[in-house]
Formats: C-alpha cells, structure tokens, sequence
C-alpha cells in the first residue's frame, strides 16, 4: 500500500534517492524514541510505510520493538550512502549442546484437552527373565500418545492434505541450521494483553532468510502449570507474511501454539505450512542461546502418513555461523 504522502517532485535517478521521515517509536518493554529528519536510501517514489518502519528498525538494530508510527515522509535526491549492518547479538564464546526440547513422561499435559502419553512396560524387566539367560534382561516399553505431545514439530502435511508429512520432509528443514532467536517478551496471562500479538517490526532487525527462526518469549517458564494453556503469546498475520517473505527454513516458538488459540482459522499455520516452513512448538530453554552463532536440530521419526511428532531439539553453539 502507498503512502498518502505526496513525493518529491525533484528529477534524477532513482539511485540517488533517500526518503526523510520522522519517526515515534514504542518499545514492548517500555520507553519511546522520537527521530526528526532521518534518511534512509530508496529505490522508489513510492512510499510503502510498513516496509519503511520495518527497514528503520532494521538499521538501528532497534530489539522488541512493539510500534513505529511514521511522519511527514518525503523522497529527496541525495546519493547514497554506505549501508550499516544489521545488528546480530553476536556470537557465543566455546561448543557447547543446548536442550531445548521438554521430557515426555507419563500422564503430562502439552495441550489442554489433548490426552497425556501412557508409558507402560511391553517386556518388564522381571519377565524378560524367562527369554534370556541368567543374569540377562532387557525392558521393551510402550508408550500410546498423541502425535502433539511435547515439544514437537509441524509438517505442512498436519495442515494440508497433500503436503509433505513426517517421511517427506527433507533433513535441510530440520537439521544442522543456522539459528537465531528473536527475543519478545511477555508482560502477563491477561488474554487481552496487547503483549500477546508478536508483529512483524519485532523480527526486522534480524537476517532469517534460510535459518531457523526460534521466537523466545519466556511462555515456557509455566510449563506444567493451568497457567501455560491460556493467554500465550501468539504470531499475527502480519508477522508470519513478513517470515514467509523472508523464506526461513523452520519456525520455532516457545509457546502454546505459534496462532491465537481463538483464532479458528489458524493462519501462522496455515500461511507457514502452505510455504513449506515447518513449525517447531513448546521449545524450552532459549534464554540459553544467544541471538546467533548456534545451530538449530530438530529431527521427528520419518512416519508416514502422519503431519506431527515429537522432537529432541537441540542447538549447538560456539558455531560459526552459516556454512
């Protein structure tokens, strides 16, 4: 959509173009900047002002930003200048392995209303006495759940019906990922805490194009609790077409669902899955990592017929980055 605001009328190539803006920035974990005058380069006349706000977070590397209202936007002739780097977080110092996956264990609750995994002995330990030799056992256990249990991952196949399902997928999307963690934060359990609704401006600082992108938000910290079914942070719309843009390989979240639980039409999933993106949920432990400079791992069994399942996800970090 463009801009109302009227161009500038002043001839020359668009090479040579900058837009100038003043800018009132909110943070999610409060505060407020103000910006007069600012410039940035631009290809075109036109001014789309969601893109802007987006690329002006992007080169001040402006982290949890909750709204950019853009004023007075003009298009100016002026060379450009050199591009600054977007911020990264840096990287971590050593190798070491991350858990980010939550334990499965008999009768638990991942998802209210879902059913808890049954753990139970198929060969006990006292009965395999009788299969082997003295001194000899083993335990075969069973367990029956279902497939959302846990932290687990979503296939385009959970979605839609000819989609790639568990044994489709291919390892590129799952393993050995350059990763990054955006960090969001979360103010209350209020379903009504404007908090909840991650947007778009809060992933444009970051590089996701080709990573796994991990959504920290702290929701995991009531994992377990009544508290963890109800009032989770949650994707708009808008985030997750800014993300399908942006090609990431994988979408992780902390959090009870990656959409608004309220929202029967599921569009994180729906939009996500639709591009081949798979969805990780109910990640734990991403204040471990740091922004960048890990790698991400969150392989399923290969069943097929079947969209979900739970994951051992993991990072590696002290890594180099993209290879």
């Amino acid at each position: 959509m463009t801009s109302p605001h009227t161009p500038s009328q002043q001839s020359g190539p668009a090479s040579d173009l900058r837009v100038q803006f003043d800018a009132d920035v909110t943070f999610r974990n409060g505060g407020a900047l103000q910006v007069q005058g600012f410039r940035l380069d631009t290809d075109s006349r036109d001014v789309d002002e969601a893109a802007l706000s987006a690329r002006f977070v992007r080169e001040l590397g402006l982290l949890m930003v909750d709204r950019v209202a853009i004023h007075r936007a003009t298009v100016v002739q002026e060379q450009h200048k050199a591009p600054r780097a977007a911020a990264d977080g840096g990287t971590a110092a050593g190798r070491g392995l991350v858990e980010l996956s939550h334990p499965i264990h008999d009768g638990m609750v991942t998802y209210p209303g879902l059913p808890g995994p049954e753990l139970s002995d198929h060969l006990s330990r006292e009965a395999s006495h009788d299969h082997y030799a003295e001194g000899t056992e083993f335990q075969i256990g069973r367990i029956s759940m279902v497939a959302n249990t846990g932290t687990y991952l979503d296939t385009p196949f959970h979605r839609f019906e000819d989609g790639p399902d568990l044994a489709g997928i291919g390892l590129e999307r799952l393993v050995d990922l350059d990763g990054v963690v955006v960090r969001v934060g979360h103010r209350g359990v209020d379903p009504a805490d404007p908090a909840r609704a991650i947007g778009p401006l809060l992933f444009a600082p970051y590089e996701v194009t080709g990573r796994a992108v991990l959504v920290h938000t702290g929701w995991d910290r009531h994992w377990g609790t009544e508290q963890y079914g109800s009032g989770h942070p949650y994707l708009t719309p808008e985030a997750v077409d800014w993300l399908v843009a942006q090609r990431p390989a994988l979408v992780g979240i902390d959090s009870l669902n990656i959409d608004d639980t309220a929202d029967g039409t599921r569009p994180a999933h729906t939009r996500l899955l639709a591009a081949g993106i798979p969805v990780v949920e109910h990640l734990r432990g991403l204040e471990q990592l740091p922004a960048d400079g890990f790698r991400f791992h969150a392989a399923p069994p290969r069943v097929a017929g079947m969209g979900t399942f739970p994951v051992r996800a993991f990072a590696v970090t002290g890594t180099d980055g993209p290879r």
